[in-house]
């Protein structure tokens, strides 16, 4: 009879141990990346779309939401 206590104070023994040690904390990798900051936002010169400013192209006049606008923009402005 008390072979059998000692083996199961030692099965709740090791029982305990193995699940404080097996259960992994969250790693640093599956934690969600932080969201990107807010950007600017910028209006066309040709069109007046919002675009964000990183995909803004710059030209003569303002930025434009594309090259066509950009080309038709300046072509406008050096003929007046």
């Amino acid at each position: 009879m008390k072979f059998l206590l000692m083996l199961a104070l030692l099965a709740v023994v090791f029982f305990m141990l193995g699940a404080r040690r097996g259960r992994p904390s969250e790693p640093e990798a599956r934690k969600p990346p932080p969201p990107a900051p807010p950007q600017a936002m910028l209006r066309c010169a040709e069109c007046g779309m919002h675009l964000p400013a990183d995909e803004a192209l710059p030209g003569k006049g303002g930025v434009f939401c594309g090259a066509a606008h950009r080309a038709s923009f300046e072509a406008r402005q050096g003929r007046a």
